[in-house]
């Protein structure tokens, strides 16, 4: 097996992640990491995973031109590696799942839905896309990734405002996974789709993609002809996760900032499934809501369903 020699470094936690030398930002940057040598190439060379907001990508080939560093005696493209096992995907049990789903603990992003629609239609939402509840922050949502074969990959935790339906970011970003709660060993996370599981129940319905699980959630409300799926973040929309969306056809509904970079993608996935772009909202929407990077959701709630 081959591979770069210089890489960004794997996430292993917040040790792995640091400040943004554009942003100033913590806990957002990764550096490139030189694998002969198992040591950083340089503190400013990485990228920042606000992708939009900041976009900064110092690449080592940038780094040995800015500084007259011949590639051709430092910058070796490829190494060998040992040939390794491909690891198993790991799993969460089903019961842990369950035992999240309606307990007695509050729920602030449930407490949102209620305000909007109501308990009836909030109870079926909960229980279509299986949303539970953690006790990691008072009022925790957890964001289950159920795949098509039924089997739990992981949950991932966030913690929102009850009134707004806004995700909490300060004073930090309140996001975790179940497996990291868990202090699960030696657990190979393989992301899915949220609301993958859905796909068995038509397999001729249209899919719908956003990023947020919270703008699916909502979306399929209002929208009901799709079969609505969140990738998660701008990066995972990704032809490993698509896979299982072989022969379907699926429209993308990128937020404001992100339409470029979800329109790019479509070359590598069309081998998987038909895709095209939504344009709705990138045609309609203000320079001052572009600005803002505002998704599907924040323009449906404002309407009744």
């Amino acid at each position: 097996m081959r591979g770069f020699r210089y890489r960004l470094e794997p996430y292993n936690g917040m040790k792995t992640r640091f400040c943004c030398p554009k942003c100033g930002k913590q806990n957002v940057f990764t550096k490139y990491i030189d694998t002969d040598k198992n040591e950083y190439l340089n503190d400013s060379v990485g990228c920042c995973n606000r992708i939009i907001k900041c976009g900064y990508h110092y690449k080592p080939k940038e780094y040995f031109l800015d500084n007259n560093i011949p590639s051709n005696t430092i910058f070796k493209k490829y190494i060998s590696f040992d040939k390794k096992p491909k690891l198993e995907i790991s799993y969460i049990d089903i019961e842990i799942m369950k035992k999240s789903i309606a307990p007695k603990e509050s729920n602030f992003f449930i407490d949102y839905l209620v305000s909007l629609w109501g308990l009836e239609t909030t109870s079926f939402l909960v229980e279509k896309y299986n949303i539970g509840t953690s006790k990691y922050w008072n009022g925790a949502t957890v964001f289950w990734q159920k795949d098509k074969e039924g089997k739990i990959r992981s949950g991932k935790i966030m913690l929102y405002n009850a009134v707004n339906g806004k995700r909490l970011k300060k004073p930090y970003n309140y996001i975790n996974w179940i497996h990291k709660v868990l202090k699960l060993e030696n657990f190979n996370l393989k992301q899915c789709y949220f609301g993958e599981h859905l796909l068995i129940e038509d397999k001729s319905k249209p899919v719908a993609i956003v990023e947020s699980e919270k703008t699916a959630i909502i979306s399929s409300i209002y929208l009901p002809e799709f079969i609505w799926l969140a990738c998660g973040s701008v990066n995972n929309l990704n032809a490993s996760k698509t896979k299982c969306l072989k022969g379907r056809s699926v429209v993308l509904f990128p937020d404001l900032k992100c339409f470029d970079i979800w329109n790019d993608k479509i070359p590598k996935l069309t081998n998987l499934a038909r895709f095209r772009v939504s344009t709705l909202l990138r045609d309609n929407a203000s320079e001052a809501e572009k600005n803002m990077g505002l998704d599907l959701a924040d323009y449906l709630i404002k309407i009744k369903p």
